[in-house]
């Protein structure tokens, strides 16, 4: 049995060795020869003269060297040409032809990729979730014939697959590219500003296509469940190339019931975190982080603590001096003169270091913070008394009790109001039935009829009803809002106020 370190067997990790090589320019062009076109095969002679056309030059035994040490890695193998040659010396010619191995290929190209991406924000693929949505409808229509289209099912289903990877890879570099930016301390200034509206209007649009697609998705993935049996087995019909050994060859995403159970798992989140939910954790964090950011450069601005300014003057000055005089500068900005002790007298008590005595080894001397902040030693400020915190709890519990009086008056006055378009109310009134209104549209997006939004420390229901031509304009005497498309009526709850929100029939 061969060890897997042989040139025969060579570890896989072994394909990645080019890359950080003494020459890997040259590994690199030379792999560049081989992926560049289908099925190519070259000798060492052919890979020095295309190297040279393109500036490279390499002799032909260096080539051979080259591509030799690629095979011994994997990267390359023997070219497969026909040797019936007349002469020895076109025989071995003939053995010596290259071509790129699969894993060989698999990794120069991704390689390349890394090598020529951009260190800045990459752009998510958020519209590939509605047509998943459209995809995954066209595959339950495709299931759902007495005949389904193997071909068609296949395109579909491999598209969906595709999709969700370029989304989640496009979703981890954008907030991988996030955490390096907040990571950074000297965030400020321009750059600070355009990357807030950058963070927020972009997650922003992240995060509400994620919360409109993903239900539907998690859906129609529920629905598909019961007739993955049909899918896999319409997709098996279709050929399937088998390796020389006996062994199937391996099959694109979405072939397998695992497949399908991941991707419903990171819609739903059947067991664990589901991904919207995941985007959204990582949104929140990336706001509150930006918010620390807010804070730190404000708190800077306010007590003097920053000095970036000053350093970055402090850094043109020695950008623009000879060493002698940069050498002077340092010494002047950051007090590094030579050391020198001077004993205080024999009236202090103990030994004391000398003259000659290094600051490495000498005694550290305790300084008053008083001292080393403002320079003297006057005592500031006086103990404070500790503060009684009955006076604000009951402050805050009379504020809470007002609060709570006037949203009843409010909903009394709503409940009086009854019919909601024309009616004119107080500003509290208007504030009760916009955050009422807020709550009921956000749980009912897809309002396909009437609903109603309760709630139960009020006990007051909003009950909204969708009319196209129709609209509900409340005025009060700080202005008037308009809610197009919707009939709105403000009474009582019918069942006492237990439920948050219904649907009616």
């Amino acid at each position: 049995m061969d060890s897997p370190n042989d040139n025969r067997n060579p570890p896989r990790t072994s394909l990645y060795a080019y890359l950080g090589a003494a020459q890997a320019t040259e590994y690199r062009a030379i792999m560049g020869l081989f992926t560049g076109t289908l099925l190519i095969d070259l000798s060492a002679g052919e890979v020095a003269h295309r190297l040279g056309e393109q500036g490279i030059p390499l002799s032909v035994d260096d080539a051979t060297l080259r591509c030799r040490q690629l095979e011994s890695w994997g990267n390359l193998v023997r070219g497969v040409r026909d040797a019936r040659v007349p002469t020895v010396n076109d025989f071995l010619k003939a053995r010596g032809r290259y071509q790129a191995s699969k894993l060989g290929g698999r990794v120069h190209r991704d390689a390349e990729a890394v090598l020529a991406a951009g260190d800045g924000a990459q752009e998510v693929a958020r519209e590939l979730l509605g047509a998943t949505v459209h995809l995954l409808d066209q595959v339950l229509d495709r299931v759902s014939a007495p005949e389904p289209d193997a071909v068609a099912l296949a395109a579909d289903v491999t598209t969906v697959f595709n999709n969700q990877q370029l989304f989640n890879e496009s979703v981890r570099d954008f907030y991988a590219y996030l955490n390096g930016i907040l990571s950074r301390y000297d965030l400020a200034g321009e750059e600070y500003h355009r990357f807030k509206e950058l963070l927020l209007e972009y997650i922003d649009l992240i995060t509400a296509d994620v919360s409109r697609h993903a239900p539907a998705i998690a859906a129609r993935c529920a629905r598909l469940v019961p007739r993955l049996d049909v899918v896999l087995a319409t997709l098996d019909d279709l050929p399937v190339p088998t390796t020389p050994d006996g062994t199937p060859a391996d099959r694109l995403p979405g072939r397998c019931r695992a497949d399908w159970e991941r991707l419903h798992d990171w819609y739903a989140g059947t067991t664990g975190r589901s991904g919207p939910d995941t985007l959204r954790a990582a949104a929140d964090q990336a706001l509150r982080q930006l918010l620390t950011n807010a804070k730190r450069m404000l708190a800077a601005a306010g007590t003097g603590v920053s000095r970036r300014a000053d350093l970055l003057r402090l850094a043109s000055w020695f950008d623009g001096v000879d060493a002698i005089a940069a050498h002077r500068l340092f010494g002047a900005t950051f007090g590094t003169y030579p050391a020198r002790h001077l004993s205080g007298g024999p009236e202090e008590p103990g030994s004391r270091d000398g003259a000659s005595t290094s600051w490495w080894d000498a005694s550290p001397v305790d300084v008053p913070i008083s001292l080393r902040d403002r320079g003297d030693r006057t005592a500031r400020g006086r103990t404070s008394s500790v503060p009684d915190p009955g006076l604000d709890a009951e402050r805050l519990l009379a504020q809470a009790r007002e609060e709570a009086r006037e949203r009843r008056l409010a909903a009394t006055e709503l409940v009086a109001a009854g019919e909601l378009d024309g009616a004119r109310v107080s500003p509290a009134a208007r504030e009760l039935v916009l955050g009422l209104l807020s709550a009921l549209l956000a749980r009912h997006q897809d309002m396909a009829g009437p609903v109603v939004e309760t709630n139960t420390d009020l006990d007051l229901a909003i009950a909204a009803q969708p009319v196209p031509d129709a609209s509900t304009t409340l005025h009060s005497k700080d202005g008037a809002i308009t809610v197009h498309g919707l009939r709105l009526v403000a009474r009582r709850p019918a069942s006492g106020g237990r439920a948050r929100s219904e649907r009616t029939a």
